[in-house]
């Protein structure tokens, strides 16, 4: 069978860990003078008593850092669909503080989406669930999270505290997924372009969409197989054997050595992932014993005004609506 998208996706999109391991051009070191420009902007916000997420684009001003600010927004869209930006010192800052420059820097990239029914505009990752607990988010454990995107143009992490061992954060491209499905099972490419069930915590019923679309000259991607199953329980809708196997194919991609990109998330670092580009995960991990030194995480989901235009059959979402 000849598949009618049997081209493959070439450029930065199609980075694959082996290549990034020994380079570093992903990593975005911020200059004292940037780290500089944030300390005074948290200043403005402590001089006004306010802090994460009660404050507005306005009230965090880093005007000279919008160089940096286009490189990240360009990074995230035309280039590898992820940056890691390092350079903040947490020892010099209380959490509320770190995450009032993340909140703050994320409010120049894009506009912050509510990421559940509640309204919450940070989520903090954290061992705080019970796995036995059938209404407990996997992220809220120590346990391996598959690779997944958010419901958001992109995603961000800030790293509070690391654990005592384990908890990398893994991204894989989706567009070398789908280019080493089209070499070792291009038929299959098909499969992952007709609609699935998707059902997402929170939601009152599955929406129908594609795992990959093309659109005007790009490939996006949405994936989490867990709510894909449970979509189609709920809508009685059978997998097929072939739907079963493309998502095997997948799986088995995205969990290869020479494709994946595992990364130490350092206290301070902060993570940006495109989710039509970048699918992302993390290994498990063993926290300390005291919970206050519990890792924890920041996380954030951004509107960006620079995304792609989505294909119809792929329908969008930025989080939670009221």
């Amino acid at each position: 069978m000849i598949n009618r998208y049997g081209q493959k996706i070439n450029g930065q999109a199609a980075w694959d860990g082996d290549s990034l391991k020994s380079n570093l051009s992903w990593v975005y070191l911020l200059s004292e003078k940037e780290q500089e420009v944030l300390d005074l902007a948290l200043k403005h916000l402590n001089d006004q008593g306010i802090k994460a997420p009660m404050f507005e684009k306005s009230d965090f001003p880093i005007a000279e850092m919008q160089e940096g600010i286009e490189r990240i927004l360009d990074e995230l869209e035309e280039g590898r669909g992820f940056i890691l930006i390092r350079g903040l010192n947490a020892d010099r800052y209380d959490e509320s503080e770190l995450q009032s420059i993340y909140y703050g820097l994320g409010l120049h990239l894009g506009q912050a989406v509510k990421q559940n029914p509640k309204g919450d505009l940070l989520g903090m990752v954290i061992n705080v669930g019970d796995l036995n607990d059938k209404n407990t988010r996997v992220y809220e454990t120590n346990a391996y999270l598959p690779y997944h995107t958010d419901l958001s143009d992109v995603v961000g992490l800030l790293s509070i505290k690391k654990a005592r061992e384990g908890g990398m954060s893994s991204l894989v491209s989706a567009a070398t997924i789908y280019n080493t499905i089209l070499d070792e099972a291009p038929d299959l490419l098909d499969v992952l372009y007709q609609p699935f069930y998707f059902a997402h915590l929170g939601d009152e019923k599955p929406t129908l969409s594609p795992i990959f679309s093309y659109h005007k000259g790009k490939l996006s991607c949405r994936y989490l197989r867990q709510y894909i199953e449970l979509g189609h329980d709920i809508e009685g809708v059978p997998l097929s054997q072939k739907q079963i196997e493309a998502m095997d194919l997948f799986d088995d991609i995205m969990h290869r050595n020479e494709v994946k990109l595992d990364m130490m998330l350092e206290p301070g670092d902060i993570q940006f992932a495109n989710n039509y580009m970048v699918l992302h995960s993390r290994t498990g991990f063993e926290d300390y014993e005291e919970p206050d030194r519990y890792r924890k995480l920041v996380r954030l989901w951004l509107k960006m005004p620079n995304a792609r235009e989505l294909a119809p059959s792929f329908p969008g979402r930025n989080g939670f609506s009221d």
